[in-house]
């Protein structure tokens, strides 16, 4: 009798210890990307991009970091794909409107949506809280005509994370907008919109010799506004041809 007891309580045991991980893996309250215009987790996911995209192919929706970062990535290493500007990424022809449709596979409470024009914000919508329908889209105006890459940030408003999703436009005169016609902000949801800023105004801080800069970062020289493309430190920013830094505009 006691080694049947025995035998019990080591199953018993074993089973607890198979099942311990499945109960404290906390569960993801919400993902989701942009999929119009094509976001460059969504052209990974589509097998759309002349290069590997290592795992974010395989899951687009889960772009998810601590909020505050200017990175494609959040800064999520995983997905340091996102963050190498010098891939070819496809870029998606617009006109100055823009409507970004997000795709969500488990909406959460949201904080505010903003979306950054080449590292500078341009527009924020105000979550109130609340959960956003699966397909919400926001539209935006005004776009500067050319290249340009914008981050949006979706923060969730009970964590300390949020989901991030990089979009690259050419922007033309007269050109039409993507959007496929999700469900809009509310015109009675009060929006925080940002005075345009024009790219290459110098806020971004001087360009330091001793400073570290990680992709995304941004800094001024020699009259222009640089975003870095990956790790660099002490290697002044020019337009070399697949050098650490890419110019987004002029003082």
């Amino acid at each position: 009798m006691t080694r049947i007891r025995a035998t019990l309580v080591a199953v018993t045991a074993a089973a607890a210890a198979l099942l311990a991980p499945l109960v404290a893996a906390p569960a993801a309250n919400a993902h989701g990307w942009i999929t119009s215009p094509e976001s460059r987790q969504g052209f990974c996911a589509a097998g759309q991009t002349s290069f590997d995209c290592g795992e974010i192919t395989y899951e687009p929706q889960s772009v998810e970091a601590p909020k505050g970062s200017l990175k494609c990535s959040g800064g999520n290493a995983s997905f340091a794909i996102l963050d190498d500007s010098s891939k070819p990424w496809p870029r998606t022809t617009t006109g100055t409107t823009v409507t970004f449709q997000w795709k969500l596979t488990a909406a959460h409470s949201t904080a505010s949506w903003e979306y950054f024009l080449d590292g500078t914000l341009y527009r924020t919508f105000n979550g109130n809280n609340t959960q956003p329908a699966a397909n919400i889209a926001h539209t935006i105006e005004g776009l500067p005509t050319g290249d340009h890459t914008i981050l949006a940030r979706w923060n969730i408003a009970d964590t300390a994370n949020a989901f991030y999703s990089c979009v690259d436009l050419h922007v033309v005169a007269g050109g039409t907008d993507p959007g496929t016609g999700g469900t809009p902000t509310s015109p009675g949801t009060p929006t925080t919109p940002t005075t345009p800023t024009n790219p290459g105004t110098c806020s971004a801080p001087a360009w330091s010799s001793s400073a570290v800069y990680l992709g995304g970062d941004l800094a001024s020289y020699d009259g222009q506004v640089w975003r870095a493309n990956w790790w660099t430190q002490g290697q002044a920013p020019s337009a070399t041809q697949w050098g650490p830094w890419t110019a987004v505009g002029t003082c």
